[in-house]
């Protein structure tokens, strides 16, 4: 819900690949379900500013959890509280699948997000001077970026490096489920999944959330910061998909809303396509998203046709959501970590 108010609220056990830094990844040959993979962008993004969180008070001290609940990461007070602001982005426009119209890059940047989980990842003659191109422009020639496989591939692109990356085979002929692993500041890390579930049938998406859950389980410790986002293509939260998600991640409501409270994020504003999922123990650190002088809750679904004032998500305009074939919104949650 919205609400006009002053600011107040101001991560597989080893490694599976490492990065080189100036070029394409290789898989490591023990990665599971590992793929050819390509352009690794500019992995060495620099810290957050400490001055990014525009709506958290530093005097909460919202990373705090108890050490014995949950395996959760013990705060070593090794920096100042940040804020981590995830998006999920299929904010494709125009007859290309791509971000060459420039509809949801606006969308992007207006958000200010630290994390983006983002699909149909496609710009220019999709070379990696093209894709580096896009995210700099969209987002700060210092970001991470990682893109996955396929026609329309998802990706993950992040303020803070990423150390590792790669893919899982999904359900999809056209993509795969894409994975990358970010150095946040302090000790702790961020396993982040990009993905974009199939539009064939509830079966062969709830087949890919099982596919994700099975490799965290064997993969990453349950007590990890995990964030799983982007375009599930859901008609409904009953789907099994969510249930399946549910044993790795928090899916339980209250979900992201527009300033009239909808939760829909396809065109229509019908349908809960699009999602940002954190583990338990990212998930307790979720704070109110806060833009401008509004704050929503449970985080924000962005459409900017009837968004007000628009000024707060610049340089957003009112017809970026409008544009043709642009068929969802972009969703945003804000989690606030003490290192």
């Amino acid at each position: 819900m919205k609400h006009a108010v002053p600011l107040l609220l101001p991560l597989l056990v080893g490694l599976l690949s490492s990065c080189d830094c100036g070029g394409p990844v290789e898989p490591d040959a023990g990665s599971p379900d590992a793929s050819d993979l390509e352009d690794a962008g500019p992995v060495d993004a620099g810290e957050a500013d400490a001055g990014v969180d525009a709506g958290f008070d530093a005097g909460v001290d919202a990373g705090r959890v108890d050490p014995g609940d949950g395996g959760c990461p013990v705060p070593s007070d090794a920096g100042p509280v940040f804020r981590l602001r995830a998006m999920a982005a299929n904010l494709t426009s125009g007859n290309g699948q791509s971000y060459d119209p420039g509809d949801g890059a606006r969308i992007m940047r207006g958000a200010d997000p630290d994390i983006v989980m983002i699909q149909e990842f496609n710009y220019g003659a999709r070379t990696p001077a093209d894709i580096g191109g896009f995210v700099a422009a969209t987002f700060d020639a210092s970001f991470a970026w990682y893109r996955g496989v396929g026609n329309i591939p998802n990706g993950v692109i992040s303020r803070w490096p990423i150390l590792a990356q790669g893919e899982w085979s999904g359900e999809s002929p056209d993509r795969n489920l894409t994975w990358a692993r970010v150095d946040l500041p302090g000790p702790n890390e961020l396993w982040v999944i990009s993905v974009h579930l199939p539009t064939t049938s509830a079966t062969s998406r709830n087949t890919d959330a099982r596919t994700i859950v099975r490799q965290l389980d064997a993969l990453v410790p349950r007590g990890d910061y995990v964030l799983v986002g982007g375009d599930l293509n859901t008609n409904t939260r009953s789907e099994a998909a969510f249930t399946t998600f549910s044993a790795r991640f928090s899916t339980s409501g209250p979900y992201p809303v527009d300033q009239f409270d909808n939760e829909g994020t396809n065109a229509s504003r019908s349908k809960p396509y699009d999602n940002v999922f954190a583990s338990p123990c990212l998930a307790r650190l979720q704070r109110p998203t806060v833009v401008g002088t509004s704050r929503f809750d449970a985080g924000l679904v962005i459409d900017t046709r009837d968004y007000t004032p628009l000024t707060d998500l610049a340089p957003a305009l009112q017809s970026d959501s409008a544009a043709s074939n642009m068929q969802h919104m972009g969703v945003v949650r804000d989690f606030f970590i003490q290192p």
